[in-house]
């Protein structure tokens, strides 16, 4: 049985590799714990026309950025991990700062505390030294960095594809394993 995965959406561009995230979980039969912030919701909004509640049919578990007493605050509710998909560059920086400002920022620094996997999809271009900085110190607190980046060799054919394999490749970080991930084998 696959702990609960706990989902995070933030105001970077990219809300689509979130939904994905959800959408891929729930299809899995695996618990989700969903944190969007603020301006998560309103980046939802003017991508997709979505709101929080409609993702993932409704069946993840959605907590309300401000509620520190859920139980993703907590190392003693145990996770298969975290994933920021997308992750801005403030939440970035709270996560290499082990700040803790709100629901999704405590569920991250428990996650690193609790040396679980903490996967970043952070979305910025281009960067600057301060992006990177704040990349190597997350990363040096046990949190991988994933620009989302698309894998070209995959054949991808379309923007639903590209999102599909960068979301799938996100959860194999998590060692979730949907058998969706087009795997390089070699040239031909």
């Amino acid at each position: 049985m696959t702990l609960p995965v706990v989902v995070g959406l933030t105001g970077a561009s990219g809300a689509a590799y979130g939904v994905e995230a959800v959408r891929l979980l729930v299809e899995a039969g695996i618990e989700v714990h969903l944190v969007v912030t603020a301006a998560g919701e309103k980046v939802l909004a003017l991508e997709l026309g979505l709101s929080p509640e409609k993702l993932g049919g409704g069946r993840p578990r959605l907590w309300p950025v401000d509620d520190i007493a859920a139980p993703i605050a907590s190392g003693s509710f145990r996770t298969a991990g975290m994933l920021v998909a997308p992750c801005s560059i403030r939440t970035l920086s709270a996560v290499a700062c082990s700040t803790s400002s709100n629901l999704l920022e405590r569920a991250a620094d428990v996650t690193l505390k609790e040396r679980r996997p903490l996967v970043l999809l952070v979305r910025e271009t281009p960067l600057h030294r301060g992006h990177l900085r704040l990349m190597l110190q997350a990363s040096e607190a046990g949190a991988v960095i994933m620009p989302p980046v698309p894998a070209f060799y995959a054949g991808l054919q379309s923007i639903g594809d590209l999102v599909e394999q960068t979301t799938a490749r996100a959860l194999d970080e998590l060692g979730i394993d949907l058998g969706l991930v087009r795997r390089w084998t070699g040239a031909r």
